[in-house]
């Protein structure tokens, strides 16, 4: 009886650790939602960026928009201060290409597309 007590004690321990180990060594849910965030922004600045060059303007304009709200899900507090300024040179590019002076846009959208790369750059090299 002893022995099995034994046992019954070291697999209880064993399964234990092995549940522990598993969610220890488990990718964090936050860096998926992190990493979506910077990539929808990104690929919402290039359909902007296609969509001007196209010449549909209001469609550009959504696509900024939802870039913007996009980049407010990417959150890393290295490059907090770097993601305030280059979604506020979205907004300006959507003001712009809704005035339609489409140089200025085009410019602010250029500006903000280097700033998320470099964003993400930063966040990839991290993690």
């Amino acid at each position: 009886m002893k022995a099995f007590k034994k046992i019954v004690v070291s697999l209880v321990m064993a399964m234990s650790m092995a549940a522990i180990s598993s969610s220890a060594f488990a990718a964090p849910e936050g860096e998926a939602a992190v990493k979506e965030a910077i990539e929808k922004t990104l690929a919402g600045i290039a359909t902007a960026q296609a969509a001007i060059k196209s010449g549909d303007l209001s469609s550009a304009s959504k696509d900024i928009l939802k870039a913007a709200h996009d980049s407010k899900e990417f959150r890393f507090e290295l490059t907090e201060r770097q993601r305030q300024k280059a979604t506020s040179l979205l907004k300006t590019a959507r003001k712009s290409i809704d005035t339609g002076n489409v140089e200025a846009g085009e410019a602010d959208l250029a500006s903000s597309l280097a700033l998320f790369t470099e964003m993400k750059a930063k966040y990839d090299l991290t993690h």
